[in-house]
């Protein structure tokens, strides 16, 4: 996410978290009372997505506990990047357990039928709960919304540094579509008095979670890895290295996110050759402070004097 437009601060990706936590929680006690009295496949596929997301919003509360610890002389660079850890494991387990169980419970549900008497309490309860997910998702998309600032959606989701706010958005957006997926598989179950219909909507179901998995899985492991800052920023720490008359040459800037709110950067420079060594130390203050003013995420500046001919230049 760009910087200038500011990401929501922690207490309001709680916010989306909790609130996320409280809708999912209550519509899968619903779903599976649902279920259990209909014995649609679909419902208890629904009920174990909401229970699989119920426990990710648990997961991703306890990553930013955790990744909130201060540096010490083991993590010197703090524990931040252990939300990417947790972000990752929750990608796993929205493929394993979300659209594993549901395209197993789909697949035994074609091959053994159980058709829905009355799909009366489904409805009901797929309403309840579309309008309680629609709920979540508003506040989700008004938080991710207030950090992408000119960004495409895209673009802010594949830049973010923050997983708990693009995990929410997709998890909310993937049950959005899959309430409306089991809502038409119960319809058409009982319109066309074919139960295997309901088993088939609880497959695509699986397939909706299973793509999901797959985007957080590939986001979540690029942070994992480690990812530079934003390119708009880099660019603006270049500006103030090339505006100095000191300095001969800037030979690569190296940027690294240790947590969501915290950006390393490394500099290699090519000073004057007639600087002295009092004058480079004033110098480098100076410069690290320039560069601090741009964004409060900077954390810590590594500049390094070194001949552009030395210079290990990508």
């Amino acid at each position: 996410m760009t910087e200038p437009h500011g990401v929501a601060a922690p207490i309001k990706q709680n916010v989306v978290l909790y609130g996320a936590l409280a809708a999912n929680l209550g519509i899968a006690v619903a779903k599976f009372a649902a279920a259990a009295i209909s014995g649609s496949s679909s419902m208890l596929t629904e009920g174990v997505h909401s229970l699989v997301d119920s426990g990710n919003q648990v997961l991703l509360l306890y990553g930013q506990k955790r990744a909130s610890r201060k540096a010490d002389a083991s993590h010197p660079f703090g524990y931040g990047r252990e939300l990417y850890f947790w972000a990752f494991v929750v990608a796993i387990l929205i493929f394993a357990v979300g659209a594993g169980v549901s395209i197993y419970e789909g697949l035994l549900h074609i091959q053994t039928p159980n058709p829905i008497e009355d799909p009366s309490l489904n409805y009901l309860v797929l309403g309840i709960a579309f309008a309680m997910e629609g709920a979540s998702w508003a506040i989700a998309v008004r938080e991710f919304n207030r950090s992408r600032g000119e960004q495409t959606w895209w673009q802010a989701i594949h830049r973010s540094k923050d997983p708990p706010g693009f995990i929410v958005l997709f998890e909310d957006s993937a049950a959005l579509i899959g309430l409306i997926i089991a809502a038409l598989g119960v319809w058409a179950s009982v319109h066309f008095q074919d139960a295997r219909i309901d088993g088939i909507a609880s497959v695509m179901i699986g397939l909706v979670l299973a793509g999901v998995a797959v985007l957080l899985a590939r986001e979540s492991k690029g942070l994992l890895i480690g990812e530079a800052a934003d390119p708009h920023l880099i660019g603006r720490l270049r500006a103030v290295l090339d505006g100095h008359d000191r300095i001969d040459a800037v030979n690569h800037i190296r940027t690294i996110h240790t947590s969501p709110q915290a950006i390393f950067v490394a500099i290699s420079a090519d000073f004057a050759d007639d600087l002295r060594m009092g004058e480079a130390e004033t110098l480098i203050e100076e410069l690290e402070c320039q560069m601090k003013a741009l964004s409060p995420w900077i954390t810590s500046i590594y500049i390094r004097p070194e001949k552009r001919a030395d210079a290990m230049v990508w």
